[in-house]
């Protein structure tokens, strides 16, 4: 797994050779040269989904002869309402066609123009909405009010027109919304720099293992590599890895930087306080969830430090370095075939009641995922939504260990997220906040867990799961809030008006690594640099979220252990509830206000009693 997600996790085509070896599942994959989803349920050929993509091209433009017409009466606005939502829900599904033929294979150009050509139709909607928003605000809430009341018609679209009246003092002019809606490519162009610089710019080292490895540190190996049993072998990782991000500081400092002005220029052009404030604005979370996760953390570091003394001790070293974080403490010599997955996955996820399982158990078994690496196949792990009408597909580069099951379940409850709120909400309010997206894809590795815990057959497998549940907690809570803290940091440096440079960030990134691992970690300046291999930092305040996530997990699988059917049915109510209301207001609404320090301290005592039972085994 990489640092940010469990999307991130899996292997990528650069590290399928070596892997392939010794898996005979990715062996075989390696001679398949098909996905083993079935697209057509979208569009039967790629000349059906042209076609498609030209129609609503020509559409576009039709939009806007509902433009200076909304306040006339509730039939214009609804039918405005629907032709929006009809045209919108058509160019999503051109776009998961799209994106999905895409990262079959990546060496496929057609394919790849195929994305470029959804994105420039995306842009073109954007740009003929741009209107709207501002026309609604004109016509003014009484109104609204007003329409809504008289045609019942309009109810599936009240969160949405409420939504727009509450950003009315962040919403410019026509005009200004134009440009803004145009602007999007520019301010995705730090991300392109930075992208460019890290696949095809900076020179890489090659390193020779004590195994006789030889290992191309790209982004890849090093993930691959890190955790290398020989300790000399991962200094030698970390020190060549991250040598090779120190050369290009500067420049990538630049592009950071970049993109933080333009989160500034966003955030001030709509009359935010802050890029924060802006960033927590389209879901309406509150600062004190961003701010109270960072100071909770923070009060929880000794239960993280008290884990790096554990972990020392089970790797039995002298002493502890910042390259020794990432080899297991127990190694699990037992291997996941893909029907063990899924026949695991269902069992343990029995206590979501006989329904869940069941329309898990349909799904899984239907060909709506591609499960295994092959060469020009995208790396990583990942559930795409699909089409309102058709069903959520996923991406999968599985792994026949442990990682691989917890991947599966993990995007598995990504599909069951979409699964229920697609059936429970109408299309304009099923597409629910990442907020709560990834609590749906947490809570299931959670229950994974303690299932595959309490059925260990020995005090090693125990130490194996317990290592898994601790690893966790520090690197999806409390590695991914110091990215937060950091993230918060530098935007806050900037609208100070401070200066902004590669080395600054590497600063700030070094007190904050020697803060969250504790004095008896040690830690190389020259690994600092590491804030330049996350490219979350590239999307504006995103990364606090998983933190917050496996907060509510905990809280949600705590619950649903002990609380029968009421907790689980209050835990499926969020997931139904898609985007019908802001995501701190659907959890409140299960008994979890992210607002307030309690689900950050219960995690942090989690962690602290999985520490016990570790050490406890580890004294029997």
């Amino acid at each position: 797994m990489t640092d940010i997600s469990r999307r991130d996790l899996l292997l990528s085509a650069g590290t399928f050779a070596a892997l392939a070896a010794a898996n005979p599942a990715l062996a075989a994959a390696e001679a398949g040269t098909a996905a083993a989803w079935d697209l057509t349920e979208l569009y039967p050929t790629d000349a059906e989904w042209n076609a498609a993509r030209e129609a609503a091209a020509k559409a576009v433009p039709g939009l806007l002869r509902y433009k200076g017409m909304l306040g006339g009466s509730a039939a214009t606005l609804k039918a405005a309402l629907q032709a929006i939502s009809d045209l919108s829900r058509q160019v999503y599904r051109i776009y998961v066609y799209a994106s999905l033929k895409a990262d079959e294979d990546l060496r496929v150009a057609v394919n790849q123009e195929r994305r470029q050509q959804v994105t420039d139709l995306a842009t073109a909607l954007g740009e003929a909405t741009a209107w709207f928003n501002p026309e609604l605000l004109a016509v003014g809430k009484p109104k609204i009010d007003g329409f809504l009341a008289a045609d019942p018609g309009l109810a599936k679209c009240r969160f949405g027109l409420e939504d727009v009246l509450r950003q009315a003092p962040h919403t410019l002019g026509e005009e200004g919304e134009g440009i803004i809606a145009a602007a999007g490519t520019l301010q995705a162009a730090p991300q392109d720099i930075r992208g460019q610089i890290v696949s095809s710019d900076m020179p890489r080292a090659e390193v020779t293992l004590s195994t006789g490895v030889k290992a191309t540190l790209d982004d890849q190996g090093y993930t691959m590599h890190r955790d290398a049993p020989d300790r000399a072998d991962r200094k030698l990782v970390f020190d060549n890895f991250w040598q090779s991000y120190g050369k290009f500081e500067s420049a990538l400092g630049a592009a950071l930087a970049a993109r933080i002005k333009g989160d500034m220029f966003a955030a001030r052009a709509r009359k935010y306080g802050n890029s924060l404030e802006a960033a927590l604005s389209a879901d309406n979370i509150p600062e004190t969830v961003y701010r109270t996760l960072v100071a909770e953390t923070n009060r929880g570091l000794p239960v993280l430090h008290r884990y790096f003394e554990l972990r020392r001790r089970m790797l039995k070293l002298p002493d502890m370095h910042y390259y020794d974080i990432y080899p297991p403490l127990v190694s699990l010599d037992r291997k996941f075939t893909l029907p063990e997955m899924r026949a695991i996955t269902l069992e343990a996820l029995k206590p979501l009641g006989k329904p869940y399982a069941d329309q898990l158990a349909r799904a899984t078994a239907a060909k709506w995922m591609d499960p295994l690496p092959r060469k020009g196949k995208r790396s990583g792990a990942y559930m795409n939504p699909g089409a309102y009408d058709v069903h959520p597909y996923l991406l999968l580069n599985l792994s026949e260990n442990y990682d691989g099951l917890t991947t599966y379940a993990h995007e598995w409850g990504h599909a069951m997220h979409s699964l229920l709120a697609n059936a429970a909400q109408p299309f304009e309010t099923a597409n629910y906040s990442i907020f709560t997206a990834e609590i749906a894809s947490t809570c299931n590795e959670q229950i994974l867990v303690q299932h595959m815990l309490e059925r260990a057959k020995t005090r090693e497998e125990k130490l194996f799961y317990l290592g898994q549940q601790m690893e966790s907690f520090r690197g999806t809570f409390f590695r991914q809030a110091m990215f937060a803290e950091f993230e918060l940091a530098i935007h806050d440096l900037a609208e100070k008006g401070e200066g902004l440079s590669g080395a600054r960030f590497t600063a700030i990134y070094l007190d904050l690594l020697k803060k969250y691992h504790g004095p008896k970690v040690e830690i190389d300046p020259a690994y600092a640099i590491e804030w330049a291999y996350i490219n979350h930092f590239y999307m504006n305040f995103y990364v606090f979220k998983y933190a917050t996530s496996i907060a509510g997990a905990v809280y949600f699988a705590q619950d649903i252990a002990g609380g029968g059917a009421a907790a689980r049915d209050r835990y499926l109510a969020v997931l139904k509830a898609g985007g019908s209301d802001y995501p701190t207001e659907i959890l409140k609404r299960a008994g979890l206000d992210m607002a307030t320090p309690a689900p950050y301290r219960a995690l942090v005592s989690a962690f602290d009693r999985t520490l016990d039972q570790a050490e406890a085994l580890l004294a029997g």
